[in-house]
C-alpha cells in the first residue's frame, strides 16, 4: 500500500481566491462588514483619490487588514505585511493587495478616534441583532501593561533617593581625591574626576525630573510614555499600565462599552457606566461592580443617571473610632431619614447642628455632618462604644443616602451579584491568556485607547460569529440600518464580474 501522494508543484490548475474561502471563514463577515461602512463618517483619516501622483491604498484595505490580524493574533505591522504574502485568506481579503509594514503602522497610529466610533457602531448593530439586551451589566477593569519601564517612571520620593545617592557618592569621589593627592597620583585623580563629571549630569537631568513632576501636578511621571502610570495590578505588585474599563452584557457577555483610562478603579464607575448606557441608548440598567469601585461620590452620580449599582463593599461602615466593639459598630446605629438624627443600641439619640464639614484625600474630597449625643457622658457602656472623651461621634457622608441604598441592593441581590465574574471575566481572560494581549507596545493615553478598542471589537465579532456562525450574521448585516452605511467598494469585484459574468452595474451593486 502506498502513501497518500498530493497534487504534483508542476501542475496547473485553474483556480479564484473566492473557490479557496468556505462560506463559514470570518473573513466574509469582515469584508462584509467594512464594505459596509463610511469610514469618513466615522472619522477615520481617509486617503483621497489625486488625479497626479502614485496611486493610494484604499484605507478600507487597513480596516480589514488589522481586524483579520486581531482575530487572528496578529498586531505586528511587519508580521501583518508577511501575511499579506504568503496567507490565501487574506489575499482573498484584499484582492491580493500587499501594503507595506509602515503605511500598515500608520493606520491605527492615526485613527484611534475612528476607532472608538467603530465599536460603539458595531455595539449597535449587535443591539439590533437582537445579541444585547441591557438589562444587566458587569463592570470591571484590567492592567495593560505600559511602554515604558519601572526604571523610566520617577515619583518624589525616587527622585529624591536618586540625588541623595549622587550627592554621597559625589562626597566620596571628592574624599578620594584628597587622599589621591597627598599622594600625587595625577592618573587616579583624572578617572575620579570623569566620574564627578558623570555625576553631576545625572543630577542635572534628575533635577530637571522634579521640576516636571512639580510643574505637572502629578504624583508621578513616565519619561518613555507620558500617559503611563504606576498602578497596582494584583496584591502589592504595581506595574506601569493603562487600565481597561470593560462593560459587558449578561445575555451573551458581549462588551458594551470601553476605554482606557491611566488610574484605579475608585473614579471610574460612573463615566464607564454612562458610555454603555449611551451606546446601547437605554434609559436605565443594572450595573454588577466589585468593591474596587465602591465610592460614595461615583454611585450617587449613577443614581441621578438612573443607573442602578450592586456594587460590593468591604465593611458595614466606619464609626472613626478604635477599639469599638462589634455591638456598637456603625452599622448597629439606626439611621432616621425624617428626623436626620441616628438612634444608638442604647436608645439614645444622636444630632448634628446641620453644619457640613469637608474632608480631603487623594485627588478626592467629601462633604459630611457630624452626630453627637450628651447621653454619652452617663452611658454605662461607653467604654464599649467609643474611647472618646466627649462620648461617641458619626460621620454621615453626603453620599451617604445612595450608598446606604446601594448597600442593601448588594446584600438582597446576592446570587445575581455572583454573576458578575461569569459575565466580565471570561473576556479579559481570553483577550490577556489566549489571545496574548496583555500590554500595549503603542504611547500615548489616545493611541492606546484606539487599540484597546479594537481588540474589544474584534472580540465582540469573534463570539458574535460563534453565536450566529458567519451567514446568518451576514444576513442580519444586510438587513441593518446603518447611520454610517455606504455602498459596498466594488473596484475589483467591478473587474472580476464585468469581464467573467457580464454583469451590469445595477447586478455589480447586489453581488458586491
Amino acid at each position: 500500500m502506498q502513501h497518500i501522494t498530493g497534487i504534483p508543484r508542476n501542475q496547473m490548475y485553474f483556480s479564484s481566491l473566492e473557490d479557496t474561502i468556505s462560506s463559514e471563514n470570518p473573513i466574509r463577515f469582515i469584508d462584509a462588514f467594512v464594505a459596509a461602512l463610511s469610514l469618513e463618517a466615522l472619522g477615520f483619516s481617509v486617503q483621497t483619490i489625486k488625479s497626479e501622483g502614485r496611486p493610494s491604498f484604499d484605507t478600507k484595505i487597513f480596516l480589514k487588514l488589522y481586524l483579520y490580524g486581531y482575530l487572528n493574533g496578529l498586531r505586528s505591522s511587519r508580521k501583518l505585511e508577511k501575511e499579506c504574502v504568503r496567507n490565501i485568506e487574506l489575499q482573498r481579503l484584499l484582492c491580493a493587495i500587499v501594503p507595506n509594514y509602515h503605511s500598515i503602522s500608520d493606520f491605527r497610529k492615526d485613527n484611534p478616534s475612528g476607532l472608538k466610533k467603530l465599536f460603539k457602531l458595531f455595539v449597535t448593530f449587535l443591539t439590533d441583532a437582537d445579541l444585547i439586551t441591557g438589562k444587566t451589566i458587569a463592570i470591571d477593569g484590567t492592567k495593560s501593561r505600559a511602554h515604558n519601564s519601572k526604571k523610566a517612571n520617577f515619583n518624589q520620593k525616587k527622585i529624591d533617593k536618586h540625588l541623595a545617592y549622587i550627592e554621597e557618592r559625589t562626597q566620596e569621589y571628592l574624599d578620594e581625591i584628597a587622599k589621591s593627592d597627598q599622594h600625587e597620583n595625577a592618573i587616579v585623580v583624572t578617572k575620579i574626576q570623569v566620574k564627578i563629571e558623570r555625576l553631576k549630569k545625572n543630577k542635572i537631568r534628575y533635577e530637571l525630573l522634579e521640576e516636571k513632576l512639580q510643574s505637572s501636578g502629578e504624583p508621578q511621571i513616565s519619561t518613555t510614555d507620558q500617559d503611563a502610570r504606576v498602578l497596582l495590578v494584583q496584591g502589592v505588585v504595581v506595574e506601569v499600565s493603562y487600565n481597561i474599563q470593560a462593560a459587558v452584557d449578561s445575555k451573551h457577555n458581549l462588551v458594551v462599552a470601553t476605554h482606557t483610562i491611566n488610574r484605579n478603579d475608585r473614579n471610574a464607575l460612573t463615566a464607564i457606566a454612562l458610555e454603555a448606557k449611551e451606546n446601547l441608548a437605554i434609559e436605565t440598567c443594572t450595573v454588577l461592580v466589585d468593591k474596587g469601585y465602591h465610592n460614595g461620590r461615583e454611585i450617587t452620580q449613577c443614581k441621578d443617571n438612573n443607573i442602578v449599582t450592586i456594587v460590593a463593599h468591604s465593611d458595614p461602615g466606619k464609626s472613626n473610632e478604635n477599639g469599638t466593639q462589634p455591638a456598637y459598630l456603625v452599622a448597629k446605629f439606626k439611621y432616621d431619614k425624617q428626623t436626620d438624627t441616628y438612634i444608638c443600641p442604647q436608645g439614645e439619640t444622636l444630632k448634628t447642628t446641620g453644619r457640613w464639614h469637608k474632608k480631603t484625600r487623594v485627588k478626592d474630597s467629601y462633604q459630611f455632618k457630624k452626630y453627637r449625643t450628651p447621653a454619652c457622658k452617663t452611658c454605662p457602656v461607653k467604654h464599649l462604644c467609643t474611647s472618646r472623651t466627649g462620648g461617641r461621634e458619626i460621620d454621615r457622608s453626603e453620599y451617604a443616602d445612595a450608598v446606604e441604598e446601594n448597600n442593601q441592593r448588594y446584600q438582597e441581590n446576592q446570587q445575581l451579584y455572583r454573576k458578575r465574574q461569569e459575565i466580565n471575566e471570561h473576556i479579559f481572560g481570553t483577550i490577556k491568556r489566549q489571545w496574548g494581549y496583555n500590554h500595549t507596545n503603542l504611547t500615548g493615553l489616545e493611541k492606546v485607547n484606539g487599540k484597546h478598542s479594537l481588540i474589544m471589537l474584534v472580540y465582540n465579532i469573534k463570539r458574535s460569529i460563534n453565536i450566529l456562525g458567519v451567514p446568518e450574521l451576514i444576513a442580519k448585516l444586510k438587513k441593518w440600518n446603518s447611520p454610517y452605511k455606504t455602498k459596498a467598494c466594488i473596484s475589483f469585484k467591478t473587474t472580476y464580474y464585468t469581464f467573467y459574468k457580464g454583469f451590469n452595474e445595477n447586478e455589480l451593486l447586489i453581488a458586491a
